[in-house]
């Protein structure tokens, strides 16, 4: 059997690549890495993550915590490595990033059906089968002729933001305190409270900051879930208190009252010397950071490990080009997968490299594609990305608008949210996935 190629090694390729060898389809994967990086990774492993907190919500009553599910129960690489080298986090799933995507690596290199291949790739095959996941960051020359491949269409470009880093030997615990919201979990966040006198400071410098240099940004272009903290600011002296620095159920042990604002710190490696700050996507320039940022009492002695960054992500008119298995419409040898299809955040990635190797490999095989159901979330985020009823495409993380109502009542959102997922479950249990 002639290899499937397979491009790029983040989250939405090593699982398509896994997932196409566990069905013995053999294997090409071509990765740039080491030899060319993007601006956001800065080591030679696969499934490379820009922040420990990265998979989000583990609970039921969260869409990503069904879509995570979901995918344990259909054996994924990433959510097996992912489980394998978690970090305490409350209700979310954390990692140790670097030996997540060690384990990745080493399981994807080790896998006889899965020869890697180093070096950039400037071109789609000509033949072959092929599956595209070059992520956000793709490089130019590819994303010149992934445009090449759609003519009759338009690939669109957004911006993304990652939080700075501190360590915790830095943070003055004098003036934060461990806990998680509502004492759910346990009290893995370091919270670092504000008066209403130190926020209006802070808010004042943060929204006069000034801003690295981002060609063709404007606030409007800015995807929501990413949006930088003084983007967030400048809407308004009150954005920030009803998002990242909320104090809802985060008491001040030394007063026992919530306090004005509470900025969060989560633990971003395995031995709890790093944290990043929860929220603080930026791009402001980097001295101004460790300016403003410093401006939060637990923070004015912070050691900065890594400041915010800014950087370009690239998705496609999905709706236009693909359909629900994430195949080109006019030539299905040629899948996409990651948030290229406009599939937000890492676990949405991993889905639908997960769904495109499964529904390749079953076409290979000769049997019919999986009806994964819009009820689950695998399928709603396929048939989000696919729908062509959609006219203003936008990126979109998994959530429980996109999955079809219970069509009865069920009190509480949280209840009604664990009715949806069980749902879910119960269906994804009677589907053959194989």
């Amino acid at each position: 059997m002639e290899p499937v190629i397979v491009i790029g090694a983040g989250l939405a390729g090593s699982e398509a690549a896994w997932q196409l060898a566990q069905r013995g389809v053999p294997v090409t994967l071509r990765e740039m890495k080491p030899a060319k990086m993007t601006p956001a990774h800065h080591t030679e492993w696969f499934g490379e993550l820009v922040c420990s907190n990265s998979l989000r919500s583990d609970q039921l009553e969260n869409a990503v915590g069904l879509l995570k599910e979901e995918l344990r129960r259909m054996d994924s690489l990433i959510l097996s490595c992912a489980d394998a080298h978690r970090v305490e986090a409350g209700g979310a799933l954390a990692v140790d990033r670097h030996g997540f995507a060690r384990a990745v690596t080493e399981r994807v290199r080790s896998h006889p059906l899965i020869t890697v291949e180093e070096g950039e790739v400037t071109r789609i095959p000509e033949s072959g089968n092929v599956i595209v996941a070059s992520g956000p960051l793709t490089s130019d020359p590819l994303a010149e002729a992934i445009r090449a491949f759609f003519p009759e269409s338009r690939t669109l470009n957004f911006y993304d933001a990652a939080a700075p880093l501190v360590t915790f030997e830095s943070v003055d615990m004098e003036n934060a305190f461990f806990a998680s919201r509502y004492d759910r979990g346990t009290p893995d966040y370091i919270n670092c409270p504000m008066t209403e006198e130190e926020y209006d400071a802070f808010w004042a410098e943060l929204c006069a900051a000034q801003e690295a240099e981002v060609h063709g940004f404007e606030d409007k272009h800015v995807f929501e879930g990413c949006m930088p903290v003084e983007v967030m600011a400048r809407r308004g002296k009150q954005t920030l208190c009803y998002g990242p620095l909320k104090p809802r159920g985060l008491n001040d042990p030394k007063t026992g009252k919530e306090p004005f604002a509470v900025v969060q710190l989560r633990r971003d490696n395995a031995d709890g010397t790093i944290y990043n700050l929860v929220g603080f996507q930026t791009h402001l320039k980097w001295p101004e950071q460790r300016r403003v940022f410093s401006m939060i009492p637990a923070l004015r002695n912070a050691e900065f490990v890594r400041y915010g960054v800014m950087h370009r992500n690239t998705y496609l008119d999905s709706p236009r080009l693909l359909d629900r298995y994430y195949r080109v419409k006019k030539e299905p040898r040629v899948c996409f997968a990651g948030q290229i299809t406009g599939v937000e955040g890492y676990v949405e990635s991993t889905a639908s490299g997960f769904l495109a190797a499964v529904e390749l490999a079953r076409r290979l095989e000769g049997k019919p594609p999986v009806d994964f159901p819009q009820e689950t979330a695998v399928g709603a985020l396929a048939r989000y990305i696919s729908n062509e009823s959609v006219t203003d495409f936008q990126p979109m993380n998994v959530n429980f608008g996109i999955i079809p109502p219970l069509g009865y009542r069920v009190k509480g959102k949280r209840n009604k949210n664990a009715e949806l997922s069980k749902r879910a479950l119960e269906l994804l249990d009677g589907l053959d996935w194989r």
